[in-house]
């Protein structure tokens, strides 16, 4: 792979954290100096990085917000993403772009593929999948990865949410209704270079286009949190009681799709590429948590 940086966006969010951790040739770039909605940081940044493989992790992920600030998740989501497609195409540089499970409907019933129809529900996932189309309209040799759920050992996720209210309630209620594959942004991290290191050492068509890269296996929100506290409970704490709730009670501004879970065989075939099991993932992100001494 070329020694030539790899140019990161998204700051200190979860993704462009890991990555930074995971290979010392990223290059993580983030606000105030680099922001989507300054366009001429994008370009100056890019000059001044001079990268050999830009990932763009960068985006307006406040899905419940996103309904009544739509201008802003499409400046961050489609608008931001465009120019810097549009600076790898001119560069011939390749371009990772994260993209998201809410780009569908959850009605499918099974896990998606890459093939399956698009129907977002809210302003988010509308803006990340015009995000996607505009990656792919500017030419540039890009790949987009669809992930889900992602959790880390820093930043504001599901994961972290849990280990706070615990510590300070005795009985929680959790969303029980909705599917997913949780994915941890370390892996998703290793699985990112490991893309980025296929695509700087020679482009193949087959690597242009929509893959999903989530962590394997499938739970709910409410599987999931009994997962979080089984970690914490072998680490002696003291855990709340949590009952399973419908997606019904608890409403949100923006639908959640019910059943997100995604096919992640292409990226296997295509890249070689398979995340951890999401169990083997969480344990990952609350083994770091714990180190750290906690939340």
């Amino acid at each position: 792979m070329s020694e030539r940086p790899i140019l990161a966006t998204g700051g200190a969010g979860q993704l462009a954290s890991a990555l930074a951790a995971a290979s010392p040739l990223v290059r993580v770039v983030g606000r105030p100096g680099f922001d989507f909605d300054r366009p001429d940081s994008i370009a100056a940044t890019f000059r001044a990085v001079q990268p050999g493989l830009v990932v763009n992790a960068a985006a307006y992920t406040a899905v419940d917000a996103a309904e009544t600030d739509a201008d802003a998740a499409f400046r961050a989501n489609r608008d931001g993403p465009a120019i810097l497609a549009d600076l790898c195409a001119e560069a011939g540089v390749p371009i990772v772009h994260i993209s998201t499970d809410y780009v569908f409907d959850g009605n499918k019933g099974a896990a998606y593929t890459e093939a399956d129809p698009v129907a977002p529900t809210g302003v988010y996932g509308a803006s990340k999948l015009a995000g996607e189309q505009a990656v792919l309209a500017s030419g540039a040799r890009a790949a987009i990865l669809r992930t889900s759920w992602v959790h880390s050992h820093t930043g504001k996720n599901f994961v972290r949410t849990m280990l706070t209210l615990g510590k300070t309630r005795d009985r929680l209620t959790v969303v029980a209704d909705q599917q997913g594959c949780p994915t941890a942004a370390a892996d998703l991290a290793d699985a990112v270079l490991i893309v980025a290191a296929r695509m700087a050492d020679g482009w193949r068509d087959e690597y242009a286009g929509v893959f999903h890269a989530a962590g394997t296996g499938d739970t709910t929100w409410f599987g999931l949190a009994q997962a979080v506290f089984e970690d914490a409970a072998a680490q002696g704490w003291n855990v709340p009681s949590i009952a399973p709730i419908a997606t019904a009670d608890w409403p949100t501004p923006a639908r959640r799709p019910a059943d997100s879970r995604l096919d992640c065989t292409r990226l296997a075939d295509v890249f070689g590429v398979r995340l951890p099991h999401w169990r083997q993932g969480l344990r990952r992100t609350t083994a770091a948590i714990f180190a750290a001494g906690g939340i």
